[in-house]
């Protein structure tokens, strides 16, 4: 089994990758591998709407000149994804924010490419607006009918500077059981694969007249 995270700080080495590998460790002590695909610090167009990917049907959005595509094949391949994201103003980092509007969109248009896979969400933040982050990623992940493990408290870290998560023991002991939880959800998820529910036709409305 594979899990890939999505690094969406443009910090390589900040705290939205400590909460990642933190939760990384517990997945590969658990045999599952884990990768890190660096967004953050990309230069990431944002989705116009066009709905492209819909019409062709190839699980690729219509832009091919950045990380997109790429992503989502690694994505589709992939058993679980976790989402990592600092805070900024409140809220989900700008350009991971048009990544993951481009990248779920695909993959609903596309035949719910994540439905079932095992996803979760972290956020880095130095004072506050982490859960406000932490709940607009789980947003990508419940729409898509992802299976969402969780920790012991909402999935959000402390720091300011590089490294400073470490030192938020509660955040730390939080991405550890998410990862733990995670790996259990995943092996449940394997074990149960013939009894899983059939995907049904979406249906789609409009309450304009």
């Amino acid at each position: 089994m594979k899990v890939v995270a999505i690094n969406g700080s443009p910090r390589r080495d900040g705290n939205t990758a400590c909460a990642l590998r933190l939760v990384g460790a517990e997945l590969q002590q658990e045999g599952i591998e884990f990768e890190v695909i660096e967004v953050g610090g990309k230069r990431v167009r944002g989705c116009i709407g066009c709905g492209r990917c819909a019409e062709n049907r190839d699980g690729k959005c219509r832009f091919t000149d950045d990380a997109v595509n790429e992503a989502v094949a690694r994505m589709t391949a992939a058993d679980g994804i976790v989402l990592g994201s600092p805070v900024y103003y409140s809220g989900i980092a700008g350009t991971m924010k048009c990544f993951l509007d481009r990248t779920f969109y695909v993959a609903a248009a596309n035949g719910c490419l994540f439905r079932h896979k095992a996803g979760a969400s972290v956020a880095a933040v130095r004072r506050t607006g982490g859960s406000m982050t932490f709940n607009a990623l789980n947003h990508y992940l419940s729409i898509s009918e992802m299976l969402m493990p969780s920790s012991s408290y909402w999935h959000v870290i402390h720091g300011l500077e590089p490294g400073d998560a470490m030192q938020d023991a509660e955040g730390v002991q939080i991405m550890q059981t998410l990862g733990r939880n995670m790996a259990w959800m995943l092996k449940m998820r394997e074990a149960s694969k013939t009894t899983a529910p059939s995907e049904r036709e979406k249906i789609f409305t409009s309450f304009i007249r």
